[in-house]
């Protein structure tokens, strides 16, 4: 985008030259006739002298820039963007808190047991979430029989990655595992449609507050 003339310039020319080489490359892959993987180490190999693999590149810088240019003159975008990658890195970091063992280094060399590990990992964050989530669903509702006004602006801005009421290296009672929770109950008398109807702007709010 600020490149010089002849240096940091897309080619455009190339691009051109090698289209109906792309074109037979894309086709290939999404008839499943080479995998992108195989393609990519082939591609690779002698990089500099193949010239598909360079207007690939070239085509890359394209796209990049094109969704460069639609970030910066696009403000709604820029809050979805910006309030998808807090709840992202929010994510991130909730999952790294429960998984603290280790200092949440995979220490094993097995790629099966790595996953597993990374799996579980997962597993374990979102049946926190969801119980956190619960937790607050229970909350609004006593919230509501004792007469206060719940509005959805204010649920907008409450995380379920909340870590201060879990004690992780405290002591677990395994007594109850046996016991059949109740049914949980996903409804909230609050009306959610001004949330959803005005442009996602209420989600900016919750990734700052993620």
């Amino acid at each position: 985008m600020f490149g010089e003339s002849g240096r940091n310039v897309i080619d455009f020319d190339l691009i051109e030259s090698q289209f109906r080489h792309l074109m037979r490359v894309a086709i290939s892959v999404r008839e499943g006739a080479i995998s992108s993987t195989l393609l990519l180490r082939r591609l690779r190999a002698g990089s500099r002298k193949n010239a598909t693999y360079t207007a690939f590149r070239e085509v890359g810088r394209v796209i990049r820039t094109v969704q460069l240019l639609r970030y910066l003159s696009d403000s709604p975008l820029r809050r979805r963007v910006t309030a998808a990658t807090n709840k992202v890195e929010a994510f991130n970091g909730f999952s790294q808190w429960i998984g603290f063992g280790n200092g949440g280094v995979i220490t094993d060399n097995d790629p099966v047991e790595q996953e597993k590990t990374a799996k579980f990992n997962a597993l374990l964050t979102n049946a926190v979430i969801f119980h956190n989530a619960l937790d607050i669903a229970e909350i609004v509702r006593q919230l509501q029989e004792e007469g206060h006004v719940v509005d959805p602006e204010d649920l907008a801005h409450i995380s379920p990655y909340l870590t201060e009421h879990i004690r992780r290296f405290g002591e677990y009672s395994t007594h109850e595992l046996g016991i059949q929770p109740e049914a949980y109950d996903p409804h909230l008398d609050v009306d959610f449609s001004p949330l959803r109807g005005d442009d996602r702007a209420g989600a900016d709010g919750y990734g700052q507050a993620a």
